[in-house]
């Protein structure tokens, strides 16, 4: 059993919505106590009553708010908060926020300020891959500083060739160049957005693989050498790079071989940057079965309790307890995957074509029964504000196979109930109910194509 003393006394939550409330339980659960920081616009969140106290840290801008670091550890040090934990998006990947924790004497829950860097820059993600004998897809050595560079790359590789953000994701700074005429254009237009979202305009290049499944590996390090895999998620269904449904095990994962050989990978990149903490390692698996490393995601997973499903093991405590120096609690001959689970994203969206539907909940019903969760912060009567991110809900469902998954998934999609504003349930609803899906051969593009719009060049 654990010692609580081993732990924290209390624990700084620095982000809001249904990963705050997602944090604050697992604090519960292990005794800690819990501090909620909020926007004045959040004011009426859920994580704030559920907390056990709550700091305002500024105004609904997240430059001035989530974004703040100085008010974040002020708000810490007032509430003698020994810990501070991200969640995702925010500053849970801003390596300098994670130095300035460990600054001001308090423990940041996530990876070492170094692993966050090194996850953060691609290119040299890649770099380092390359030589540790992890597979990367073709592509430059580094970041690409020139027009004229990148297109003797691109000629040396072949088109069509994709360009990224060194610095980022979500496709961000990302264009698919299909065609030696349209690399100039696309490279000063992925420059200028890269820029812009993520201050940084350096680019590197990739082979464009057509076709091809996104498969993550969750692993959990302690930073002493000892670092586990809880399997594989698949998360192709996505649009504009942004996911949407992920599930575990991946429907291609049918063999043992594939299952070890991608965690195996997972591992080894992780062991790579010496890493600390939990973490997710993407991989794309191309029509071939090749599987190629794309990005180390130095932060828990929006997609994390389709694995907790799986396995039993909750991850966030596994932060917690990690962070505060406990040992790595299993080996990998311990860790067991059983059944299949599922996870929709419910965002506040037009579900045909994905534009934000902030405004006030009206009726709220949360679907429930054998097999599923609902990890939200929403309620009836609650005011979606339109400053944030338009994620309110994540529908999870276990079974015992894929087409029990797939059935209850329906079942709780009907009886998922929001009104007052647009959601992308009927979205999922229709996923659910596609042959290609059911039939679990689908890839990156099937999102696109089953919506009714063409794969567009971000």
């Amino acid at each position: 059993m654990l010692i609580n003393m081993k732990l924290f006394e209390k624990i700084l939550i620095a982000n809001r919505g249904e990963i705050a409330v997602r944090i604050i339980r697992a604090c519960k659960e292990l005794g800690i106590k819990t501090v909620a920081i909020y926007s004045d616009i959040d004011k009426e969140s859920l994580h704030i009553r559920l907390a056990d106290e709550s700091v305002c840290i500024g105004p609904a801008s997240v430059t001035q708010s989530y974004l703040n670091i100085p008010a974040i550890l002020s708000a810490a040090e007032i509430t003698d908060s020994d810990a501070i934990h991200p969640g995702y998006g925010f500053l849970s990947e801003n390596y300098h926020f994670a130095e300035a924790c460990i600054t001001s004497g308090i423990t940041f829950i996530g990876p070492t300020p170094e692993n966050i860097r090194l996850g953060g820059d691609k290119a040299k993600a890649r770099q380092i891959m390359k030589r540790k004998g992890v597979p990367v897809v073709p592509g430059s050595d580094g970041p690409v500083a020139t027009e004229e560079v990148a297109l003797k790359i691109a000629k040396k590789i072949g088109f069509p060739i994709v360009l990224k953000a060194s610095a980022g994701g979500g496709g961000h700074g990302m264009k698919i160049v299909k065609e030696e005429k349209d690399l100039e254009q696309a490279f000063y237009m992925a420059q200028r957005e890269a820029l812009t979202a993520f201050g940084n305009s350096e680019l590197y290049i990739e082979e464009y693989i057509p076709e091809m499944r996104h498969i993550e590996v969750q692993i959990i390090a302690d930073g002493k050498g000892n670092v586990v895999h809880l399997g594989e998620r698949d998360c192709s269904i996505q649009r504009r790079h942004q996911k949407l449904i992920e599930e575990s095990p991946s429907p291609i994962s049918s063999t043992e071989k594939f299952k070890k050989r991608i965690g195996e990978l997972g591992v080894k990149a992780a062991r790579a940057i010496k890493y600390r903490n939990v973490g997710t390692v993407e991989f794309i698996v191309d029509s071939k079965g090749n599987i190629y490393f794309i990005e180390i995601n130095t932060r828990i997973q929006v997609e994390h309790p389709v694995t907790e499903a799986v396995t039993g093991i909750d991850i966030i405590k596994e932060q917690i307890k990690l962070a505060a120096g406990l040992p790595l609690e299993y080996k990998q001959s311990q860790i067991r995957s059983s059944g299949h689970a599922m996870e929709c994203r419910i965002n506040a969206e037009d579900p045909e074509r994905f534009i934000p539907s902030p405004g006030k909940i009206t009726f709220l019903s949360l679907p429930g029964g054998l097999g599923v969760r609902v990890d939200t912060a929403i309620y009836s009567g609650y005011t979606i504000p339109s400053h944030y991110d338009s994620l309110i809900a994540k529908l999870i469902v276990y079974g015992k196979d894929r087409t029990e998954a797939i059935s209850r998934m329906r079942r709780a999609l009907d009886e998922f109930i929001i009104e007052g504003i647009n959601t992308t349930i009927p979205f999922h609803k229709k996923v659910m109910n596609h042959p290609e899906f059911i039939s679990g051969d689908f890839n990156t593009s099937f999102a696109e194509k089953i919506n009714g719009n063409v794969h567009e060049n971000k």
